[in-house]
């Protein structure tokens, strides 16, 4: 291949592997399906190719669609131990950030509720809402009708909307962060009736049990939430022992939303990513395994964090 098209390639991969971890939730599977879009664009015909961009990007996507038809992924996804990969704010396979919508369709939130649309619509949903591609463009994309592509984007935001637990509005940074500074002081103070008063009537908390569980542990009420928080909070030999040393903690965007990362030495050893609305705690993931913290460990080690909430634990 010669450097002009290597050149041309690498110019878009951003882009394409930002549309692909939207698509799979999923650092590892982004770059893999990416990578395979690159040996295809080795081997196509390129002189026949009349908008490379165009081309790349529906090869990316019909890749991305394979993966999650595949019988793997349908296995792992309705196993229920599956949780997006969270990204450190910058990385940019965030991608796109202009608008609401850009920032929103990253969100662990919106990625986990695509889980619950056909590959289909959640294709037609992150290329029209973070990619603003006509549904003409979709269509073509897709091997789709341009009507088809209108009403799986129709359905697509109606079920995110009707899902979703933070509303229209964009809930700003600094008054999340707030209200995660103030659930932390609750929660390792033991003052229960604070850090019950903090969560939704609604909450609901998930966690991958240490990396551990084979299916989500998964929590509601906000007395049930608020017992295991308590728990999580409580530092003991054991939880040391797991996590290779006693972490300190801190408080970064998380795919647009504030997060608690546990710190040992120079790695994430943990991540709770806190989804906040009307100022309070409307939900909880908590990520341990070592597999979907790579690329946010890998962020991190280049990253300048604020200093620490906690340093004793």
């Amino acid at each position: 291949m010669d450097s002009a098209a290597v050149e041309r390639f690498e110019a878009g991969r951003g882009r394409l592997a930002s549309l692909a971890y939207r698509l799979l939730g999923s650092a590892a599977d982004a770059e893999d399906a990416v990578q395979d879009a690159f040996l295809r664009w080795q081997a196509a015909d390129r002189e026949r190719i009349e908008v490379p961009e165009a081309w790349l990007t529906k090869v990316v996507t019909h890749l991305c669609l394979d993966r999650l038809r595949s019988a793997q992924a349908r296995h792992e996804r309705a196993a229920g131990a599956w949780l997006p990969e969270p990204l450190l704010e910058g990385d940019p396979m965030l991608g796109p950030a202009d608008t609401f919508e850009q920032r929103e369709s990253v969100s662990l939130a919106v990625l986990t509720l695509m889980e619950r649309l056909s590959p289909v619509e959640r294709a037609v949903y992150v290329l029209r809402e973070a990619f603003s591609y006509s549904h003409a463009e979709i269509a073509r994309i897709l091997d789709v009708t341009e009507s088809a592509s209108q009403q799986h984007a129709h359905r697509a935001r109606v079920r995110v909307a009707a899902e979703s637990r933070r509303g229209s509005e964009e809930v700003d940074p600094a008054s999340a962060r707030r209200v995660v500074e103030e659930f932390l002081a609750a929660a390792t103070s033991g003052r229960t009736e604070r850090l019950v008063e903090l969560l939704t009537d609604d909450v609901t908390a998930v966690s991958d049990g240490a990396g551990r569980a084979k299916r989500l542990l998964r929590f509601t009420t906000r007395e049930r939430v608020a017992s295991f928080v308590r728990a999580g909070f409580r530092p003991t030999p054991a939880k040391r022992r797991l996590a290779g040393g006693s972490p300190v903690f801190h408080i970064a965007p998380v795919n647009g939303s504030p997060a608690l990362l546990a710190v040992v030495g120079d790695r994430v050893v943990g991540a709770v990513a806190f989804e906040v609305g009307n100022g309070k705690v409307a939900f909880l993931r908590g990520i341990a395994a070592p597999d979907r913290l790579a690329r946010l460990n890998q962020a991190w080690r280049r990253h300048e964090p604020d200093a620490p909430v906690i340093t004793a634990w």
